[in-house]
């Protein structure tokens, strides 16, 4: 008998599954959903940056036509419980958050009242007769003046401004320091952003009679908002449904939870009608969380052959006026942890300050804090080669990690742990496909000419797929670290996948399949993914942190195992064999070498229901569910390389080529992989080059508050992204997956700065803070604005 080659589909460019629904425009958004009877919810949000509310009356908008509720944060107390973070860093002080500010507001866009009215245009027209007296007193907006004496204090619990510490290190950098040729110092900002979601927050709550509210929420974490939603509101975990259906773009801003998400709810239990609410831009732009916001000052101990023996830093992380859910973890754990990257420096002491200020809360976006680490690094290792005047490259191999170092825990730190990798041979790859000695040629000829050409590269890795559960109680993370799947095959060998994993464009729909179907030895198109339902799906963690494949791909896969084992123990009893003489390929069990019939997969699931013939004590059915917690996280690396053109007559920067390797380890899929890649770059780029969120820091306003002003990446200024792997798999999880989703917005941000940089060498500049607009860059040039980072 001939045994048919096993299925593999894993490694395969599968086109995504969801692209057809998506193209043709039968994707359904929250913003779809049209229920019967449903009203429409307001908020009037704050136009102060920090301000006492002295006296506010919503009786005239309670009087106005259509409107059913109108409430200000005084009526709610007692009957909603204040907001608290899920990630609370051990000695944190949490300030207080009411879900709407009750006597003092602290950002511009806090939620003052509400109003639910019969249309949006009527609950629109009632904020307008709300009556709210403030008095304003002093705000402060960035987190290096919050600290200083005599600033404005937030929070009466939060002294000095500073609700966490967190330090860590190893080794001893004095000595470093004292052993060094030279001490070279950087101060640098990671601009803050605004997450430019296509589909801006959305919610409806929709009470049954029955005592059930289903809540319909673009949420990356539908069993996560489950929790948070009774934990605030009071009702019952099993009283409330999630419904997340496609997302129209999430990068971390949809696993947050904001008061909207908490006062449709509440309103539609009070009224007992569905209640809806749908962000505006500029309502985005105010209250949706932003990200980075950073400050850091770095010192690196050197030797002249560019050897880096020590470094110290200390980051301040800008909160925002309340901890949102993950805001302690991103500045400490997720940034200083990783402020040595790919470089073997032993010696390491870091500190990191979470300060809160009158501005939008911020916490996790693409990245949340990895982007910031491997900002500290890369900028750390090129300044070195910058003040030196070695070659970015030599500098680099000099201080890498070697591939026989891995595992390797830098700085000898106890929790952070690379699992594997090969930096050298994704530098060696990189630097062939961007053919680097030819491109260095080219832009020293062309610079003779007048032209001004930059190379940037930057190397980055970091640990995702948050997890085990244990290693996350540890730095206060309210969350476990594992995931669930369930997958049911029916009576005629169609498999449905159950993930507690959430899509928002990542193709899981697609690549959870083709794990499934390798494991399972099925086609692929026999196999459907079901997420984002709670009623339906297991109860899970959702998607972030690049944990999607690591964890919830993991569980697919072992869970899958299990149903194999399973099918051959019915296979065996069908055969009349013992089951470790059957063989198992391409959806058929056989017993090599005997000249008995095969039989399929489809015809052991119909036995597993009919039941007439399985073995003593085997129970019928053909279902399995995991919740599967990682034995570690993934490190995944990698090395990008851009060219660029500076006109300095203008300051516009033109991208002539950008190259990235990156080692993801396993790849489920090249063609989903490459997407992840160049979103994340344009994201990385974006950030570079263009966007910032900018407040006024006299009074606290918000000056870039629609996509007037700030500035997004367009077609125009994307350019050709040519994406490479190296495969190293990662040993603590079984199908060898590392994370994908955030890397190339951890790498872009350096390399384009550098790249840029190199461009402006001959005019003598080392440091332009991100974002490198024209304006900047040509202030540079003319000598109106340079400052140096190194000294």
């Amino acid at each position: 008998m001939i045994e048919e080659s096993p299925l593999r589909y894993v490694g395969q460019p599968l086109r995504r599954r969801e692209d057809l629904r998506f193209v043709t425009g039968k994707g359904r958004y929250v913003d779809d959903v049209k229920l019967p009877d449903m009203l429409h919810m307001a908020i009037l949000r704050s136009p102060h940056a920090h301000a006492k509310i002295t006296r506010i009356d919503v009786s005239e908008a309670m009087r106005a036509p259509g409107v059913r509720l109108a409430v200000s944060g005084g009526d709610l107390v007692g009957k909603l419980r204040p907001m608290v973070p899920n990630w609370i860093i051990p000695g944190t002080k949490v300030p207080h958050r009411p879900v709407v500010a009750v006597d003092r507001v602290r950002f511009v866009g806090e939620c003052v009242a509400l109003v639910v009215a019969e249309t949006p245009h009527m609950a629109y027209d009632a904020l307008g007769l709300i009556e709210v007296d403030y008095e304003t007193l002093p705000a402060v907006v960035d987190e290096v003046a919050a600290i200083e004496d005599g600033a404005p204090l937030l929070h009466d619990n939060v002294p000095g401004n500073v609700t966490t510490v967190y330090t860590v290190g190893g080794g001893d950098y004095r000595k470093a320091a004292s052993d060094a040729d030279q001490v070279i110092r950087l101060r640098l900002i990671n601009n803050r952003l605004i997450p430019t979601c296509m589909e801006t927050r959305v919610v409806i709550a929709d009470p049954n009679a029955d005592g059930m509210l289903t809540v319909h929420i673009p949420s990356q974490v539908p069993h996560m908002h489950r929790r948070w939603i009774a934990e605030t509101v009071g009702i019952p975990e099993n009283r409330i449904r999630i419904v997340a259906p496609d997302i129209g773009g999430g990068f971390g801003a949809k696993m947050h939870l904001y008061p909207e998400e908490l006062l449709c709810p509440y309103a539609a239990r009070e009224l007992g009608v569905p209640v809806k609410w749908w962000e505006s831009r500029s309502e985005s732009h105010q209250s949706t969380s932003h990200g980075r916001a950073h400050t850091e000052i770095i010192e690196a101990a050197i030797r002249n052959d560019g050897t880096i023996l020590g470094m110290k830093v200390e980051t301040l992380g800008n909160a925002g006026a309340y901890l949102s859910n993950m805001a302690t973890g991103g500045p400490t754990v997720n940034t200083v942890n990783f402020g040595t990257g790919n470089y073997k420096i032993m010696h390491y002491e870091a500190i990191a300050r979470v300060i809160v200020t009158n501005t939008v809360p911020v916490d996790a976006y693409r990245g949340y804090g990895r982007p910031e680490g491997a900002y500290i690094a890369e900028r750390t290792i090129d300044a070195v080669a910058r003040h030196l005047r070695l070659d970015p490259i030599a500098v680099r191999r000099r201080n890498f990690i070697q591939k026989p170092d891995f595992p390797f825990r830098p700085y000898n730190s106890k929790g952070t742990i690379f699992d594997s990798g090969d930096y050298e041979g994704c530098l060696d790859k990189a630097l062939a496909a961007f053919d680097y000695e030819g491109r260095c040629r080219e832009r020293d000829e062309l610079r003779r000419e007048g032209r001004y050409r930059g190379i940037g590269v930057a190397a980055y890795t970091h640990m995702c797929g948050m997890a085990p559960s244990r290693r996350l109680a540890l730095s206060g993370f309210d969350r476990g670290g594992w995931e669930s799947a369930r997958v049911s095959v029916d009576s005629s060998g169609q498999v449905t996948i159950y993930s507690g994993s959430m899509s928002q464009g990542h193709g899981h729909q697609t690549s959870l399949a083709q794990i499934a179907a390798d494991a399972l030895q099925i086609p692929v198109e026999n196999i459907d993914v079901v997420q984002g339902d709670t009623r339906q799906v297991q109860a899970g963690h959702g998607t972030f942190n690049s944990r999607s494949m690591a964890v919830g791909g993991s569980s697919v896969h072992v869970t899958s195992l299990r149903i194999v084992t399973k099918a051959r123990k019915i296979a065996a009893s069908m055969m009349e064999v013992d089951e470790k003489d059957i063989s198992y390929n391409a959806g058929r069990f056989t017993v090599p070498g005997t000249d008995i019939a095969s039989v399929s997969f489809e015809k052991v699931a119909r036995m597993a229901y009919v039941g007439h013939r399985l073995p003593d004590g085997l129970e019928p059915g053909l279902d399995e569910t995991m919740f599967y917690d990682p034995t570690g996280m993934g490190a995944p690396s990698g090395i990008h390389l851009a060219y660029i053109e500076v006109d300095p007559q203008t300051g516009a920067v033109e991208i002539l080529d950008y190259v990235a390797v990156d080692d993801v380890g396993t790849i489920i899929n090249p063609l989903l992989a490459e997407g992840q890649i160049h979103g994340g770059v344009v994201q990385g780029i974006a950030q570079a080059l263009y966007e910032e969120a900018c407040y006024d820091p006299d009074n606290g306003q918000l000056m870039t508050g629609s996509l007037l002003d700030y500035a997004v990446p367009r077609a125009d200024t994307v350019p050709n992204i040519r994406s490479l792997f190296q495969e190293t798999p990662s040993p603590t999880n079984p199908i060898g997956v590392k994370g994908i989703g955030e890397s190339g917005s951890i790498a872009a941000p350096p390399t384009m700065v550098h790249a840029v940089l190199d461009a402006l060498t001959p005019f003598g500049i080392t440091h332009i803070d991100m974002p490198m607009t024209p304006t900047r860059i040509w202030s540079a040039i003319q000598g109106t604005s340079i400052n140096t980072a190194a000294g």
